[in-house]
């Protein structure tokens, strides 16, 4: 949800504005897209949330603030940026591909009839991506079931359990605990999930094709 909010801001941002770089300024809003998990989990520890030398704790000490060790006293919280990070490029692709979809002829109608830039993008541009995001926020829940680079990378599903995800208590009742029994109970659950989420997302495709046609 994270990632679908902020693409919807960045892609209307990106769509209204006309400046210098425009391109180089998508392309780098793409690019953590295609950054291995395990390289992103990473840059985020050491370069980023590392309590000596990372960059907030540089900030932190810059204001006299003592710096904050992230992944030990908010590690869901850490998780939950990271991987809203690695996906966010996701929503932006999408969104600012259906926004360029959008019939520039009722937005010039609109603002001829007085309307501004948030009414048109709260009555038109909006109503105009749910679809779309219904289906990223479909296809972002299908693989964010198999979250489990960053996790391992960072946390190791710590402190205690707090930031474990099904995909990593699976692999450590497996792997860890030799609990085949819990393990195959939590697959099982994934499958089911995954499959309810991926029947939601063909029936919504498909209710947009046949719509269009």
């Amino acid at each position: 949800l994270i990632s679908v909010v902020f693409g919807v801001l960045i892609s209307a941002l990106l769509e209204a504005s006309e400046f210098l770089g425009r391109g180089i300024v998508r392309v780098m809003l793409i690019s953590p897209f295609f950054i291995m998990p395990t390289v992103g989990a990473l840059i985020w520890k050491n370069l980023i949330f590392h309590p000596v030398s990372g960059i907030l704790a540089y900030v932190w000490k810059l204001f006299g603030a003592q710096p904050v060790d992230w992944l030990a006293h908010y590690p869901l919280l850490s998780i939950i940026i990271i991987v809203s990070w690695q996906w966010l490029p996701f929503a932006i692709l999408i969104l600012m591909t259906a926004m360029q979809s959008l019939d520039q002829e009722q937005k010039e109608a609109a603002r001829l009839d007085g309307a501004g830039p948030i009414a048109i993008f709260w009555h038109l541009t909006l109503p105009h991506l749910a679809r779309p995001i219904a289906v990223v926020v479909m296809i972002e829940t299908i693989f964010l079931l198999s979250v489990f680079a960053e996790i391992f990378t960072t946390t190791n599903g710590g402190p205690g359990y707090a930031s474990t995800n099904l995909a990593y208590l699976i692999y450590n009742q497996a792997l860890v605990q030799f609990d085949v029994g819990m393990a195959s109970a939590g697959g099982l659950i994934a499958v089911v999930i995954a499959n309810i989420a991926a029947i939601v997302l063909v029936r919504m495709i498909g209710k947009n094709l046949t719509d269009k046609a």
